[in-house]
């Protein structure tokens, strides 16, 4: 088992970093700095920002110390800018910051195969994927490397980069790539990175955190996870192995040094690894090149999308309380897909709304209307029976009490929920329109390209008769923009159409 010296310190600001001249982190080899989950270029409520990033790296570089910035997937996708740009705003930005390492994360699959090997082409920093590789070649995906081995000083430093490939990917974009599953990945790459001679192994990854750890209890011979995909920091010891995550958005970064003693020849040696969870806040300066680069995509984006459409009377959730319960964000939405095509009625997945704030009651502009809902999903419309709707509504709901991004935003129907019941028959009393539902009958229902695709588990959708296809519907963000304009001003509520019965 690895002898760990490990360190968890919060910090308020970047000039907290100065330790005693004692302190056994001073001594550390190498810091490895990571972020994940980071879907803006600049703060968000003045936390965060690459720019401050860029700053750390360099400060934390200061005399030649070796700093390899690293990024857990999750970045191409989605935001406002991304909608526009395609993540090209991310990469540019993250040049600039000086990133060494990504992987993938689900949404680098958001805008398919051409566009990511663009953004890969468009990278200074390395790509590490070992999962996924091009259906065409069956080799990694152009630009990308499986596997990288690094040497700093008498580090021999060997990286596998592992991705979810789970049905958060739609089943539309899943064909363009070819998945191979993250334990037979690791287990192929890391015999070669031994071959390699390294004597630290890092798997940066963007699993879940019951994936990573059980990545590490398989393969001890991993010293370091730096993970993604939980939007929350989380910091642990796994047997031999540290897994940490830093949140989402570049609120914090995640400061790892690492001190392997005298004696080590592999990587289950002693080994120090110092971890100190670093708030990005106004406190850290912005590098000014990466800030101008941002600040440059920023302009491009504000004479278009700062035009107001509408206004709504209320405030408007997207909290993780959309994942669980209905919401007025939520209706407005729902409402907006089914007048969209003309649909008896609508369902939505939750985790197509964005932003995890709430915005407040007044104006909403293009820009609002895109952090709501920043994916490229298309309105679509299908036909389906009485049985397959009940179907839907059950597997939305199924992860219930837990959130989760299936749960079902709905127009046009109300149903009651019994938690206490097996997962499969927990929806009952479905009215359509007011009028008990009848499964024997045809129903037309509006939903995005993703869900009708089978995404977030609504595997019932595929097969069913298309009415409204991708083609030819619009984006999920037009229909909102066309609902909330026609009508100027806007007053959601939630108005008991979905019911809890604990």
């Amino acid at each position: 088992m690895t002898r760990i010296l490990a360190a968890a310190v919060l910090t308020a600001s970047v000039f907290a970093q100065q330790d005693d001249p004692g302190s056994p982190r001073n001594q550390s080899q190498l810091t490895f700095l990571q972020i994940n989950d980071v879907y803006t270029t600049i703060p968000i409520n003045d936390v965060g920002g690459l720019a401050r990033v860029a700053t750390l790296k360099r400060r934390l570089s200061a005399g030649g110390h070796p700093v390899i910035l690293a990024l857990a997937g999750d970045f191409l996708s989605p935001s406002v800018a991304s909608s526009v740009f395609k993540g090209e705003q991310m990469v540019a930005t993250l040049n600039a910051a000086g990133l060494d390492y990504a992987t993938l994360g689900n949404h680098e699959f958001d805008f398919g195969m051409a566009v990511l090997k663009q953004r890969i082409a468009e990278s200074k920093f390395t790509w590490v994927i070992s999962n996924v590789l091009d259906p065409a070649t069956r080799a990694p995906i152009a630009g990308s490397v499986p596997y990288a081995v690094r040497t700093v000083g008498a580090l021999k430093i060997g990286f596998i980069g592992l991705c979810l490939t789970s049905a958060q990917i739609a089943p539309g974009l899943r064909g363009q790539f070819a998945f191979v599953e993250p334990m037979k990945a690791a287990a192929q790459y890391l015999p070669i990175l031994r071959r390699e001679g390294v004597n630290l192994v890092i798997a940066i990854t963007h699993l879940t955190y019951v994936e990573d750890r059980a990545l590490v209890k398989q393969f001890p011979q991993i010293d370091l996870v730096i993970g993604g995909h939980e939007h929350f920091p989380v910091t642990s010891t796994e047997d031999h192995a540290l897994i940490s995550k830093a949140g989402s958005d570049a609120k914090y970064a995640a400061r790892i040094d690492i001190l392997r003693g005298p004696g080590a020849t592999s990587t289950t040696s002693a080994t120090g690894r110092f971890f100190e969870l670093i708030p990005i806040t106004k406190d850290i300066p912005d590098d000014p090149e990466t800030a101008r680069v941002a600040a440059s995509y920023e302009s491009r984006l504000s004479s278009e999308l700062d035009t107001v459409v509408g206004t709504s009377t209320v405030d408007l959730d997207a909290t993780g309380r959309r994942q669980i319960e209905e919401t007025a964000l939520s209706n407005l939405v729902a409402d907006a897909l089914r007048a969209d095509v003309a649909a008896d009625v609508a369902i939505a997945n939750a985790g197509g709304l964005r932003g995890n704030r709430v915005y407040p009651a007044g104006p909403l502009t293009r820009r609002t209307l895109l952090a709501m809902h920043p994916f490229g999903n298309i309105v679509c419309k299908i036909s389906v029976s009485g049985r397959v709707l009940l179907d839907a509504l059950n597997s939305g709901v199924s992860k219930l009490p837990g959130g989760s991004g299936q749960f079902p935003q709905v127009s046009g129907l109300t149903i009651a929920v019994r938690l206490g019941a097996p997962a499969a028959t927990r929806v009952t009393n479905v009215r359509v329109g007011g009028v008990p539902l009848d499964l024997a009958k045809t129903y037309t229902v509006a939903m995005p390209d993703f869900v009708m695709n089978g995404g977030d588990n609504y595997a019932m959708f595929p097969g069913q008769k298309v009415l409204v296809d991708a083609q030819s519907g619009d984006l999920v963000v037009t229909a909102l923009e066309k609902y909330v304009a026609a009508r100027g001003t806007v007053s959601p509520s939630i108005d008991g159409r979905i019911t809890i019965v604990p």
